[in-house]
C-alpha cells in the first residue's frame, strides 16, 4: 500500500479545506507540497531511529509525519493554535510525537531537552523556518544548547546564502560570521518556490549546519566577541576604525587602544568589516577584552 503523505497537493488541500485553513501571512506561513523534499531534508540531517528532533512550526504537519515515521522521538513547537487540532487528529495516532503550543522565540530550549530527550544519542533540528523570524530562530537554537549536532533548515534561498558566504562577499556578514563561529555550513539544496501553496515571492533552500564540538576560535568572552563583531558591521559602507568608535566611544583613552589592539593584531583600520575573518575578530576581540580601558557605548 503506498502512503498518501500529508505533503501531497491532495493531501494537502483536503486538510486546509476539511480545517477551513488559509495560510497566515503573519507567521510566515507556506505548506510544502512535495514529499521527495522532504525526505530529502531527513536524508540531509540523516534522521533514523536513533535520532531525536526538534521541529519549529509543524503547520498541518507535512514535514512532522516523515519525522515521526523515520525518527526517534520527535518535539514540535507551534504557534498558531489554530492548527493544533489538525496535528491532534491527523498525527494523534504516533506515540513519538510531542507538540508545545509554545513560541520557540520564548521557549526554553535546553530545559525542554532535558526534559523530553534526557537520554539522547543524537539530536537535530529539522524545520522549515518562516521567513520573517528565520534568523532569529537558528541564532535562539545555536545558543540554547550544544547537545544539537545536526540543523536541516528550510529557508529564503537569500538568507541561506548569506549565512554560508566567505569574507569579501557582497553578502558576508555578522551572521555569517556567527555560523562559523559554531557550524559548518553548506546549502544542502535548493527548492523552488513552485512547491508551496501559497507560493512566496522567492526560491527557497536547505541549509545544513554540523555543529562543531567546539567553537572554531577561542574568544575569552563570548558575548563580548559577538557585540564587537556585529557592532563592525553597523554601518556596511563606513570603515572597521569607523564602527569600532560608534560602538566603543571616541574618547582619547578609547581611541588610543582600538589604535593599539589593531595594531597588535595587524588589521588595518581602513577595511570593512566584511573583508575581516573569523579568526581576525577573535583575536581583536581578546585583545580589546584585555583591555581594561574599553567599554561599549551606552
Amino acid at each position: 500500500m503506498t502512503h498518501k503523505w500529508i505533503a501531497t497537493p491532495s493531501r494537502t488541500n483536503a486538510i486546509l479545506k476539511k480545517y477551513q485553513i488559509d495560510a497566515k501571512k503573519s507567521l510566515g506561513q507556506n505548506f510544502l507540497m512535495e514529499p521527495q523534499i522532504l525526505q530529502d531534508m531527513l536524508s540531509a540531517a540523516e534522521v533514523d531511529q536513533q535520532t531525536d528532533v526538534i521541529e519549529i512550526g509543524p503547520g498541518i504537519g507535512a514535514l512532522t509525519e516523515f519525522l515521526v515515521e523515520y525518527g526517534r522521538r520527535v518535539l514540535a513547537y507551534e504557534l498558531d493554535d489554530r492548527l493544533l487540532a489538525v496535528l491532534v487528529e491527523e498525527l494523534g495516532q504516533y506515540e513519538n510525537l510531542t507538540v508545545k503550543h509554545q513560541d520557540i522565540l520564548k521557549a526554553d530550549v535546553s530545559a525542554d531537552i532535558q526534559a523530553y530527550f534526557p537520554e539522547s544519542e543524537r539530536l537535530a533540528v529539522v524545520a522549515n523556518l518562516p521567513y520573517y523570524i528565520t534568523t532569529p530562530i537558528l541564532f535562539h537554537l545555536l545558543s540554547a544548547s550544544s547537545m544539537i549536532s545536526t540543523y536541516a533548515l528550510m529557508m529564503q534561498l537569500e538568507v541561506a546564502q548569506r549565512l554560508i558566504a566567505e569574507p569579501g562577499s557582497k553578502t558576508y556578514g555578522s551572521l555569517s560570521v556567527a555560523i562559523q563561529y559554531y557550524c559548518d555550513a553548506t546549502i544542502a539544496q535548493h527548492v523552488p518556490r513552485t512547491v508551496f501553496k501559497p507560493r512566496p515571492n522567492v526560491d527557497s533552500a536547505i541549509l545544513l549546519l554540523k555543529r562543531l564540538d567546539h567553537p572554531r576560535v577561542e574568544v575569552d568572552d563570548e558575548d563580548f566577541f559577538f557585540t564587537m563583531m556585529r557592532g563592525s558591521f553597523q554601518h556596511r559602507r563606513k570603515t572597521l576604525w569607523n564602527n569600532l568608535r560608534n560602538l566603543f566611544g571616541k574618547e582619547a583613552d578609547t581611541t588610543a587602544s582600538l589604535e593599539d589592539a589593531l595594531m597588535q593584531v595587524a588589521i588595518d583600520p581602513k577595511r570593512r568589516a566584511e573583508t575581516l575573518t573569523l579568526e581576525e575578530f577573535a583575536a581583536l576581540a581578546n585583545v580589546l577584552t584585555a583591555d581594561e580601558r574599553i567599554h561599549l557605548s551606552e
